[in-house]
Order: C-alpha cells, then sequence, then structure tokens
C-alpha cells in the first residue's frame, strides 16, 4: 500500500477524534487557506499534517494537529495514536510507530447564540 494512501487514512482518522481543531503546522495551514481562497479547496487536503513511511507491512506515522482550546493535550494524542492505529491495521498492515505532535491550539470559540 503506498504511503499516500496511508497518509489519508491515518489522517482521517485523527481528524475524526474529539479536541482535533486542524492538522498540519503552521505553513501547511496558511497554504491550505490561500488554496481555499482561490477555490483550489481539495488540493493537497488530505494529507496535510501526516506523513507516513511503509516498508513492507509496517508503517511509521507522523502526524502535527491543532487541538481545540480546553482539551487536555495527553488525552488527545493518545486517542489520535489509538484510532490512527485502529484504522491503518483494518487495511492489513502493522504500525511500528505513531508520533503525535502538537504545532497549535485553536482559540476561536464559536459565538455565543443571541450574540
Amino acid at each position: 500500500m503506498s504511503e499516500e494512501v496511508i497518509e489519508k487514512i491515518a489522517g482521517t482518522a485523527a481528524r475524526s477524534v474529539p479536541g482535533v481543531a486542524d492538522l498540519g503546522g503552521d505553513v501547511a495551514r496558511f497554504f491550505n487557506s490561500v488554496l481555499d481562497r482561490v477555490g483550489l479547496d481539495e488540493v493537497g487536503d488530505a494529507g496535510r499534517g501526516v506523513s507516513a513511511e511503509v516498508k513492507g507491512t509496517s508503517a511509521t506515522i507522523r502526524i502535527v494537529l491543532v487541538i481545540e482550546a480546553g482539551h487536555v493535550v495527553q488525552e488527545v494524542t493518545e486517542a489520535v495514536r489509538a484510532k490512527v492505529i485502529e484504522a491503518v491495521e483494518k487495511y492489513g498492515l502493522t504500525v511500528a510507530e505513531v508520533n503525535v505532535k502538537v504545532d497549535d491550539i485553536e482559540l476561536n470559540t464559536p459565538p455565543a447564540a443571541g450574540a
């Protein structure tokens, strides 16, 4: 299985974890916002913030994420690790390692109702 496919699977799994606001470091998020504004919002988004190295049937995955304010970093990163391992191993690969780096905290809160 290609590294790109593993990156997409891992990215989808990581995004599904409560407390994950976004994936990718500052530069990746900046370029993605530019692509969104010019109507190319599908370009490069699927694997953003995720890199994978596959050797045989074993994968090593690195994820950079932004967590939502108010969530415990260790709980979110452990949940991301578990979800990514579960998702990738469903495709017959063994996950040797999942490294999760928190790059930022999303402080934006939705406006209060009626505001």
